[in-house]
């Protein structure tokens, strides 16, 4: 429900939880294969390795650095993915995102800037002449 399944981090799991109820201040960073899950308070900076999930209940007032990212809940800080940026549900985000990838679903509330930093290797496979687009 809350990850991609073609995602590589899914069959790793979750290897480290920030529960409801839970409030954080400072510089998180998990070094690791696997999905991080966060749906708590967290102010600072947040830095993984492979995936992160912002929950429904989560507020995050951050910067975010990881290879995926889905939000489902309230972030207030500026998201880099090395692969994609998700933003579900009823999420919330106020700042900018920067990724490869970035996909809105309906009902989302964002408000900031979108980078999306270079092209997908299949999209330059299927036709050469696509010139990716830079400031």
């Amino acid at each position: 429900m809350l990850w991609n399944s073609r995602r590589k981090s899914n069959q790793t799991g979750i290897m480290a939880f920030i529960g409801e109820g839970s409030e954080i201040e400072g510089k998180y960073t998990f070094k690791g294969a696997g999905t991080i899950l966060v749906n708590g308070k967290f102010h600072g900076e947040l830095t993984v390795t492979d995936a992160l999930i912002v929950g429904e209940k989560a507020v995050i007032h951050a910067t975010i650095r990881a290879q995926s990212v889905v939000i489902w809940g309230e972030m207030v800080g500026n998201v880099h993915a090395r692969e994609r940026v998700e933003l579900r549900g009823a999420a919330r985000v106020f700042g900018d995102l920067e990724a490869p990838v970035v996909i809105l679903e309906e009902g989302v509330l964002f408000e900031g800037r979108c980078r999306m930093t270079g092209s997908r290797p299949d999209d330059e496979a299927r036709d050469p002449s696509v010139v990716p687009f830079r400031r």
